[in-house]
């Protein structure tokens, strides 16, 4: 998920708050996470078992070698310390290029192998990828209190920092609006994270009678599961045959948005997937729409 807003409007609160409405990991993931922390040496002498699941937000100056591992002796790096949990970038433009780049195999295969002259390490890498940017270099297109002093060829260049194999791979991506005085004030409040992370384990229940091993989630289904899970009425289809020839989709972010309009049924009790699920989807890829 790439979280798009101004400065102030919740990206970083938003991240944080997403590990409230994971489920708890099982004993075999917590025994996973137990395994990474304990080759990194980050585990406690009282701690047997990590029971929650990571979150780790690395800042934006890290080397390559500190997002994989690295090291004579390959130690985990930050995204084998998020698996089975959330990695969140901050500012994401202003990670090295070469270091986003390392970003893509683990992303589709969920592992990252380390090579060196002696050996040759591999470290699960199975991560929920959470990263953050403003609009625009001055941080203001999308604010409408807000003046963009930003040209059509600078905030080109802003988000060319982002190679477009990387953003294909993200699944959603999210604008967040900023907020006004009487939203920052209010006393109205949204639904409760208890409400959602009910929402999600029966979503995540639904596709664990769903799939057999290895798969164990939506994200998680190759190009057979998705023809046989993902099917299509006339209408979804029309749609999303308009939205592949307007937006330009590539295959992988076709496919990305038929793994997100499955999960939205799935929140909707397992339906059959629906225009207005489709519809859905597609409006969590907005950079793949025009900038200006």
């Amino acid at each position: 998920m790439l979280l798009i807003g101004p400065p102030g409007s919740g990206k970083t609160m938003l991240a944080k708050r997403l590990i409230t409405i994971l489920p708890q990991p099982s004993f075999e993931e917590s025994l996973e996470i137990t395994k990474i922390f304990s080759a990194a040496g980050l585990l406690t002498e009282k701690e047997l078992l990590v029971g929650a699941r990571p979150f780790r937000a690395p800042h934006h100056s890290i080397s390559d070698a500190g997002l994989v591992g690295g090291g004579a002796t390959p130690r985990p790096g930050e995204i084998s310390l998020a698996h089975n949990g959330v990695l969140f970038l901050d500012e994401l433009p202003e990670f090295k290029r070469n270091v986003l780049e390392v970003l893509r195999q683990p992303l589709e295969d969920g592992y990252i192998t380390i090579a060196r002259s002696s050996m040759t390490i591999t470290y699960p890498a199975s991560f929920m990828l959470v990263a953050a940017m403003n609009p625009c270099p001055c941080g203001n297109l999308t604010d409408p209190r807000k003046q963009c002093r930003c040209t059509y060829t600078q905030i080109l260049h802003y988000r060319s920092r982002i190679s477009g194999p990387l953003l294909d791979r993200i699944d959603m991506h999210v604008e967040v609006p900023s907020l006004r005085y009487r939203e920052l004030s209010g006393r109205r409040t949204g639904v409760s994270s208890e409400t959602v992370l009910e929402l999600v384990r029966r979503a995540r229940h639904i596709q664990k009678e769903r799939f057999s091993s290895p798969t164990k989630t939506n994200s998680g289904m190759s190009n057979r599961e998705i023809n046989i899970y993902c099917s299509l009425d006339g209408e979804s289809r029309a749609l999303m045959e308009m939205a592949v020839e307007k937006l330009g989709l590539s295959a992988r972010a076709y496919h990305r948005v038929l793994k997100i309009a499955r999960t939205i049924a799935d929140c909707d009790g397992g339906a059959p997937i629906r225009a207005s699920h489709v519809s859905e989807a597609i409006q969590y890829r907005s950079l793949d729409r025009n900038i200006v």
